[in-house]
């Protein structure tokens, strides 16, 4: 396996890089305004260093802006800050939020209400910042929405879903950064990480209106059945939760603009394929669905593919979920590709890999978590020889010391950037 894992690898890092924000921020970022205006740049999310750190470089070089008229600050997931010369990053909760992610949003709520119609307010968004931000609104406990937070996460809710809850129960998301932020201009650039990319989501759209209501926010805790505190249905319940709506004045000198998304970080995977002589079969960088589930679809295709001679890797992005129902240590990416191993069991000439751009998957929120794993027909067997029964570990969501027990976890690190889940699967003669 070692050649086509180097290979699949190296798609993944080629559509990492195209994410980076050393590679894409810097032709987006506005103008500084007319003294006296500042630049005020709030960023929060796992690319969040990285934007801070390309942010203030450019500001203070190429613009020449004076260090007094730069503010801000950026809060990134444990493990991903990032240097800078004179504003904060600060290391917080991810996918639980923390204190460090609270007194961080309390800093970046102060600043927003310090902003002026001279100034120019910065967003920076990347994917984890809805668990970065944490500013949970007026009754309700970070330890309540650290509760919310680990049920919905167990309960194979949809990240839109999510999101939805966490913007009825913020006093950040759901726009509600741009109302504290006006009358300053608003100028949002965003890496995506969710399927549609859509603004709204993206970070629980801390600086767009909010089409979501009070009302999906309740439908979604009764959907998954989801055990709430006292204070969070009280928040639900009351009409002065709802966050702001298309037409909201807080929205009129906003504008939001998208830098990198998953089909940018697919499309540079699959100049890469082509150009290594395979053929590119993309399934779409929106896939949902429970992992197992489409990891079953994506081997039976995998082998049909096969069947009719076709060289060639099959793509597909998005954000998978798992419902988790034993007490093992995984992620998204390692239950699909624990699934995909066990319905390629003893297939040859078939290789797969899948991973989070973010450098992580699952785990418990440190920076060392494994980002995936990559398998082949060979999987299941050679890790039967050391006694280990990979339908076990999937029936107990417990892929992660499946794969650390065999070697054959993907452990990059932080990758500074997040476009979701990337995954590639080799196709060859067997």
């Amino acid at each position: 396996m070692n050649e086509a894992r180097r290979f699949l690898e190296s798609l993944f890092d080629t559509a990492v890089e195209a994410a980076h924000p050393h590679s894409c921020l810097v032709p987006a970022l506005p103008a500084p305004p007319a003294a006296p205006g500042r630049v005020i740049i709030l960023a929060a999310g796992k690319a969040a260093g990285s934007m801070m750190e390309v942010a203030e470089a450019y500001y203070l070089e190429h613009g020449r802006l004076p260090p007094e008229r730069l503010a801000g600050i950026a809060v990134a997931r444990h493990g991903y800050g990032r240097p800078t010369r004179i504003l904060p990053v600060v290391e917080a909760g991810h996918p639980v939020p923390d204190a460090a992610g609270l007194a961080a949003a309390e800093k970046t709520l102060a600043l927003a209400d310090t902003a002026t119609q001279d100034d120019l307010v910065l967003a920076l968004l990347s994917g984890g910042a809805s668990a970065n931000w944490i500013a949970p609104a007026a009754g309700i406990t970070l330890a309540e929405k650290q509760a919310v937070t680990r049920a919905l996460l167990r309960s194979g809710a949809g990240i839109g879903e999510i999101n939805t809850l966490r913007k009825h129960l913020s006093r950040i998301k759901g726009g509600r950064l741009a109302a504290r932020a006006a009358p300053a201009r608003i100028v949002t650039l965003a890496i995506s990480d969710v399927p549609g990319d859509d603004p709204a989501v993206i970070g629980s759209g801390p600086t767009v209106p909010d089409p979501s209501t009070l009302a999906d926010a309740r439908a979604i805790c009764a959907r998954y059945a989801l055990d709430l505190p006292a204070s969070v249905t009280r928040t639900l319940d009351d009409p002065a939760s709802e966050s702001p709506k298309p037409g909201d004045p807080a929205f009129a000198n906003t504008t939001f603009q998208l830098i990198a998304r998953p089909a940018d970080a697919f499309r540079a995977a699959e100049a890469a394929i082509r150009t290594a002589g395979y053929e590119c079969v993309m399934l779409g960088d929106q896939v949902e669905g429970e992992a197992r589930t489409v990891a079953a679809e994506h081997a039976a295709l995998a082998r049909q593919m096969q069947a009719e001679g076709r060289r060639c890797v099959i793509l597909s992005g998005g954000e998978l979920t798992v419902t988790i129902k034993g007490d093992g240590q995984g992620g998204p990416n390692q239950e699909y590709a624990l699934a995909l191993a066990l319905a390629l069991k003893g297939t040859s000439g078939i290789t797969a890999l899948a991973a989070d751009t973010d450098g992580t998957d699952g785990g418990a929120g440190s920076a060392d978590d494994p980002a995936g794993a990559v398998v082949d027909g060979t999987t299941v067997a050679r890790a039967a020889k050391r006694g280990l029964d990979a339908a076990a570990f999937l029936a107990e969501n417990n892929s992660t010391p499946f794969f650390s027990a065999i070697g054959d976890l993907l452990m990059p690190g932080p990758t500074f950037t997040n476009v979701n889940d990337f995954r590639a699967i080799l196709v060859d003669t067997p």
